[in-house]
């Protein structure tokens, strides 16, 4: 027998008892840089960084590629280091994602945005050969020999 007032129902459940605490698998801290994860953001940094210089020191002959090859390299750069700062600093383990999907779709995305950068700067690149026509007179080329190898440094 059920004691008075007491129901036969049991209690609704607590939806936030049931939420998934989140799974992480990468380390957090400084182990992260011996992982596999952690050594792609630190090269993604790295050629990052690389890219933007070598774009920045050249002349701009096509300003709508190299303006997407630019905004390639500074937008992965900076989300790289955010990312890195989210398992340096520990914060993976308090935000309830499924890191390794994260991980996955992060580097995945990353790739087909460089490769994408990489397409249209090796494109302008390609371009050193053809003449810029300032009038019937002069002609020059669109990439000098020292900003054509800074573009093909830039590509690769």
């Amino acid at each position: 027998m059920l004691p008075r007032g007491a129901s036969s129902m049991p209690p609704p459940p607590n939806p936030a008892a049931y939420f998934p605490p989140p799974r992480v698998t990468l380390p957090s801290g400084l182990e992260i840089l011996r992982t596999y994860s952690g050594a792609f953001i630190f090269l993604e940094i790295l050629f990052g960084t690389i890219v933007w210089i070598l774009v920045a020191s050249t002349k701009v002959p096509l300003p709508l590629l190299q303006g997407w090859v630019m905004f390639v390299a500074v937008t992965a750069w900076f989300l790289s280091i955010v990312f890195l700062c989210v398992f340096l600093f520990g914060y993976a383990n308090r935000i309830a994602v499924n890191w390794n999907q994260t991980d996955f779709l992060f580097h995945g995305a990353t790739f087909v945005f460089y490769f994408g950068a990489f397409l249209l700067q090796a494109a302008t690149t390609s371009l050193h050969y053809f003449p810029r026509k300032f009038n019937s007179t002069t002609h020059e080329k669109i990439l000098a020999d020292h900003e054509y190898n800074i573009s093909i440094a830039a590509s690769v």
